[in-house]
């Protein structure tokens, strides 16, 4: 290995340096003060589990994204986490055993054995929250305002916020009875979004007409909040469940208006993402310039029956070196600097650095100064002591 080498970073795995780091450790306490004040209790998931457990439930899917380790001291094998959600709802069925809805967020880094998309990270800072023990839209519509929220504190413009509701093809499947193979090829053909192979699949796989003209419908059924309207007339003969999957989405049309108006709504009534774990509504939000989704989520009811207690649950996630990108703003700093050494010198430094001031402090022989330390005060010896005072700017110093 060269010294060369030594440099060198595993693809998808990435450094953060300043002043990025710093705008994403102050995004990071921004959005867990806000989750604070909406009473959501933090939790802090390890970085390893048994496989067992972390690929158990919601992580049944996670198992290409997992890097996987040997247990030196049981010989089982463990995995790095990829996604924190499967271990929050391991800690609300297990470990926290509350009764009523309980609220719990995070921010912590995960590990994945590739990226979710080419040029991803493979090494996310997780931010996001959960609720569970509740199943009602109220919830649905708390986790969607807080993932609004958490963009506008993030400094987002321009949302874009796309909505579906899996309980609509779900109910569509099962009343019309198709096989396993039969239910996939629609599944596929939806998810390619053609609607010459949908039609295809359709005609060979469902016998009634009306439940075919249904399925024809989902792959066209997306846009403005007016599709809603579209979706009543086509689904008018639908199952039951489907006419509620739409009441739920009108409600959440009408709450996310109410508080966030400037957001423009999508609807997908064929959005298909996590059909093998989400149960009820799902979003995705955008804003321009970036071509993945900066916040996912959803409901995925009985997520911790893996672990011995279903549970209703919806929620999100984000990471937060996506979010802290949405501002290039560099923190100014105003530190004060203060010289190597002198009379009651260290007496001062102790009690700015106490008041909440940034001191930075010369080492002896120290051939930077002020300037390259971010420092726009500096420490003076007056009369009277130790006084702060103010630095020339760096264009007018000699």
């Amino acid at each position: 290995m060269t010294i060369a080498d030594r440099w060198l970073l595993p693809d998808g795995i990435d450094e953060v340096l300043p002043p990025q780091a710093g705008r994403m450790e102050k995004l990071r306490r921004n959005l867990l003060d806000l989750y604070d004040r909406w009473g959501y209790d933090q939790v802090m998931p390890p970085s390893v589990e048994f496989l067992d457990s972390l690929l158990t439930g919601p992580g049944s899917e996670l198992d290409l994204q997992t890097i996987k380790l040997t247990d030196q001291l049981t010989g089982r094998m463990m995995g790095a986490s990829a996604d924190v959600t499967p271990q929050v709802a391991r800690m609300d069925a297990h470990s926290l055993k509350r009764q009523g809805p309980a609220r719990l967020c995070y921010c912590t880094n995960v590990l994945r054995a590739k990226p979710d998309h080419p040029q991803g990270s493979r090494s996310p800072v997780q931010v996001g929250l959960e609720l569970f023990g509740h199943a009602g839209i109220d919830a649905d519509l708390e986790i969607l305002r807080l993932a609004l929220a958490s963009l506008d504190v993030a400094g987002a413009d321009e949302i874009h916020l796309a909505i579906g509701h899996i309980g609509i093809y779900r109910s569509l499947v099962a009343s019309a009875e198709l096989s396993v193979d039969d239910e996939q090829a629609i599944f596929r053909a939806l998810r390619l979004k053609s609607p010459g192979e949908l039609a295809s699949q359709v005609k060979a796989a469902v016998e009634d007409p009306g439940l075919a003209a249904m399925f024809r419908a989902l792959g066209e059924l997306n846009g403005g909040p007016e599709v809603l309207d579209e979706a009543r007339e086509v689904f008018s003969e639908a199952p039951q469940a489907v006419g509620a999957a739409l009441d739920q989405l009108q409600a959440l049309h009408r709450g996310v208006k109410a508080e966030f108006p400037e957001v423009a709504l999508f609807f997908d009534m064929a959005e298909l993402r996590g059909f093998k774990y989400h149960t009820g509504m799902m979003f995705a939000a955008y804003v321009p310039g970036y071509g993945q989704a900066l916040v996912k989520g959803g409901r995925y009811d009985d997520t911790g029956r893996a672990f011995g207690r279903a549970r209703p649950a919806t929620g999100f996630s984000m990471d937060l070196k996506h979010l802290a990108g949405l501002s290039s703003e560099t923190p100014v700093s105003d530190a004060i600097w203060a010289p190597a050494s002198g009379d009651g010198l260290a007496d001062a430094v102790s009690r700015l650095r106490g008041q909440g001031e940034r001191v930075v402090q010369a080492l002896p022989g120290q051939r930077t100064g002020p300037a390259e330390h971010g420092c726009r005060r500096q420490l003076e010896m007056a009369d009277s002591g130790w006084k702060i005072a103010a630095l020339e700017p760096i264009a007018d110093q000699t």
